[in-house]
């Protein structure tokens, strides 16, 4: 297994400082974050979700494309995936994304599924979702990128078992399950080996961070911790994955803000190099 970014969670610095940093922390891999900043964003502090500098708008030109790519390659590590906010039904743009990603080199790209608000029945929201991957399929074949589809809470595909009634029809060459237990402690949790057993070969990628329930005032709310204070117990989940042979990317998405973006990577690539040591050395004596 090896070591990732997608750069959501780094949203103060920029492609290239994002390079260096990931690079002198030993990570491998970059999942860039496809989205353009809020015009009325651009004066706010960084954040996740509005002004993230680590982002790619879509309007980027193939020639800057080109240079991010290029960086990259010069400090060893490859654009692995491409991360847009595609909604389901939307080929257009799902076009246009897989183009991007294709230049970038990536190898990945998550697509959009529906969400689940209670206003619409579950089987009409799968009907919708499984039409679309077929057409998706088609795309993902054409450029030669394997098309993604997130185990997210508040979609109809919180769990691997949800996101398996999507894609398990589909070529797994080319439609895969980004796997996500951060997200499942909001809501979806499996037992995670059942999980990744289940997945077998849609298991294309999966994303590292940590979540837990806490009171206030008189509620249950979920919230995102530090990587290693919350619910997901990672330790096990390395071992599950190493018993079922994963030799994918382990992604970081920590939404903490327990570090800054410079040291949650070095973080993140300690703690995780260290387990995944670990387990190699236990799987060799086996």
């Amino acid at each position: 297994m090896r070591l990732s970014v997608f750069t959501v969670c780094t949203p103060d610095l920029t492609p290239e400082q994002l390079i260096a940093a990931a690079a002198d922390a030993g990570i491998e891999g970059i999942e860039w974050r496809y989205a353009g900043i809020p015009a009325d964003a651009v004066q706010e502090a960084p954040s996740y979700w509005r002004h993230n500098r680590c982002s790619i708008d879509p309007k980027t030109s193939a020639e800057q494309l080109q240079t991010i790519r290029s960086a990259a390659k010069q400090r060893g590590l490859r654009s692995i995936a491409l991360v847009p906010y595609l909604k389901c039904g939307d080929l257009d743009s799902a076009h246009q994304a897989f183009d991007t990603a294709q230049q970038l080199g990536a190898s990945m790209m998550r697509v959009g599924i529906p969400r689940y608000d209670r206003q619409r029945h579950y089987e009409d929201l799968e009907t919708e979702a499984i039409r679309y991957l077929s057409s998706i399929q088609e795309l993902a074949s054409q450029y030669g990128i394997k098309a993604l589809v997130e185990t997210h809470h508040e979609t109809i595909a919180p769990s691997a078992s949800m996101a398996m009634r999507l894609v398990g029809h589909l070529n797994p060459a080319h439609v895969g399950v980004l796997y996500d237990p951060g997200n499942m402690v909001h809501e979806g949790y499996e037992n995670y080996r059942m999980g990744i057993q289940l997945l077998g070969s849609y298991l294309a990628h999966v994303h590292v961070k940590n979540a837990g329930w806490l009171r206030s005032e008189e509620r249950w709310q979920c919230q995102w911790l530090p990587l290693l204070e919350g619910s997901v117990p990672w330790e096990q989940i390395i071992a599950d994955l190493a018993a079922a042979g994963y030799d994918g990317y382990l992604g970081i998405e920590d939404f903490s803000g327990q570090f800054g973006s410079a040291g949650m990577l070095n973080h993140f690539a300690g703690v995780f190099r260290e387990q995944l040591q670990q387990h190699g050395e236990e799987a060799q004596s086996l």
